[in-house]
């Protein structure tokens, strides 16, 4: 029987963004980056849900919940920061962020993305990302980067 996972079973998540937010802290320390308050602040709103958030979405709770004044370009900056370290994902086809699961070590994104409820489940799975690099190489291309978008029914949807 499959495991559901996190994204779709009742949890604390709190605890997500509490985690998120130590790990971030964590990776900035050890790799002398900083977290500036903007930017931790985009990247707890960003862990918020386990749906993908866009940066307008992030701008309006800026200017409603927290009263902020910030422009667009400020909070492209955050996440192109957060990105950069790998604290998010961007998924290109919501043009959305989601925030990453294992900031700790690199890995390639790869996303089931319930056109329901929207929520983004990520998965780490190497053989995926294997696959990809050797048939790119089979025609002699060459993978830089690759993010892996799945859109179908989450199991909490389908039961529903």
């Amino acid at each position: 029987m499959p495991i559901t996972p996190l994204a779709n079973r009742p949890h604390d998540h709190s605890h997500c963004v509490h985690t998120a937010l130590a790990e971030a802290d964590a990776l900035c320390a050890r790799q002398g980056l900083r977290l500036t308050a903007l930017r931790r602040r985009v990247l707890e709103l960003v862990w918020q849900s386990h749906k993908p958030l866009g940066a307008y979405d992030i701008l309006g709770v800026l200017s409603e919940q927290d009263g902020r004044r910030a422009a667009p370009p400020t909070v492209y900056r955050a996440l192109d920061f957060l990105l950069e370290n790998s604290l998010v994902h961007r998924i290109a086809s919501l043009n959305a962020f989601i925030g990453c699961n294992h900031p700790e070590h690199a890995h390639q994104g790869q996303f089931l993305i319930c056109r329901e409820c929207h929520v983004a489940i990520e998965l780490e799975q190497a053989a995926i990302s294997d696959a990809i690099v050797a048939s790119a190489k089979e025609v002699g291309f060459s993978v830089e980067a690759q993010t892996v978008e799945v859109v179908g029914i989450c199991a909490s949807c389908r039961s529903a």
